[in-house]
């Protein structure tokens, strides 16, 4: 049997933060990542046995048996996923507690006789899993959003909104990557939250595409005040102080998959109520 070529979906996870706490803690915590991997494949009808996966030592690489399409691994592996991260988290020790990065690609992959699989895709997918703007999104997720996920554009442009049932466009936000020497497109997402990670967050900017920079207002000059006479208050000054009107509240609460209810206003509050599984 000879190597041969095939188009394959790629995921990757890594554990946040995994080092430092001790052997005991990290051997456990890949136990509950595996654990939560094969329950996640296993929920959407997917053979995790059957798949071919490196063990990175705090992650996993997982190439999909062929002709898996993206939207199941976007729409039922990853919210799964969250899910029993989630479920693990709520009663778990600080020290054991899981915080994953999740990226997803797909391309043309080697396929080696003896079971190996090599290829271009693979840097890319090391590449975003690596990304800062996934680190970001990770760090910002509001309490109960323990895992980020990064898509390819590649994979972006073929899996979101192409599915009814997936979540809607607006909870994935582009970015731009560079990390060593890949530049591409990519988007971010809370699996399983409809919050878009930089919403989430509280972002400073608004997204803009590469290129576009915003419309800047015209400066003005500041106005000048009248010449008053001797003793006269500016008109700048009030002999009483007025109360500032209070500041309207915007809010939107959305509902996500697994009982998670997420509210944002001015401030962020997100409501957990998921249930015991």
């Amino acid at each position: 049997m000879e190597s041969r070529y095939e188009y394959r979906v790629l995921l990757a996870c890594d554990i946040a933060a995994s080092a430092g706490r001790g052997e005991a803690a990290l051997q456990q915590i890949r136990g509950v990542l595996l654990a939560a991997c094969r329950g996640a494949f296993q929920a959407a009808g997917l053979d995790w046995s059957r798949c071919l996966r490196q063990d990175t030592g705090d992650g996993f690489q997982v190439v999909a048996l062929p002709g898996i399409r993206k939207q199941l691994l976007l729409n039922s592996v990853l919210p799964e996923l969250a899910a029993l991260v989630r479920a693990h988290n709520r009663t778990a020790a600080d020290s054991v507690r899981l915080r994953l990065r999740v990226a997803l690609h797909a391309g043309e992959v080697r396929l080696e006789p003896d079971g190996g699989v090599s290829g271009a895709p693979f840097e890319v997918l090391a590449r975003l899993l690596n990304a800062a703007p996934v680190r970001e999104a990770l760090r910002d997720a509001p309490e109960g959003v323990p895992v980020a996920a990064i898509l390819s554009q590649h994979f972006g442009e073929e899996a979101v909104g192409h599915d009814g049932d997936g979540p809607d466009a607006d909870a994935f936000v582009p970015v731009e990557v560079r990390e060593k020497k890949y530049v591409g497109q990519a988007w971010v997402h809370y699996p399983g939250c409809p919050i878009a990670p930089r919403a989430a967050a509280g972002l400073r900017e608004p997204v803009r595409e590469p290129g576009h920079e915003p419309a800047r207002e015209p400066e003005r000059e500041p106005e000048r005040e009248p010449e008053r006479e001797p003793g006269q208050p500016a008109a700048s000054q009030s002999p009483e102080m007025v109360q500032p009107p209070a500041a309207s509240a915007v809010q939107k609460n959305r509902a996500g998959g697994h009982g998670q209810i997420y509210a944002v206003q001015s401030g962020t509050v997100h409501i957990n109520g998921r249930g015991g599984r």
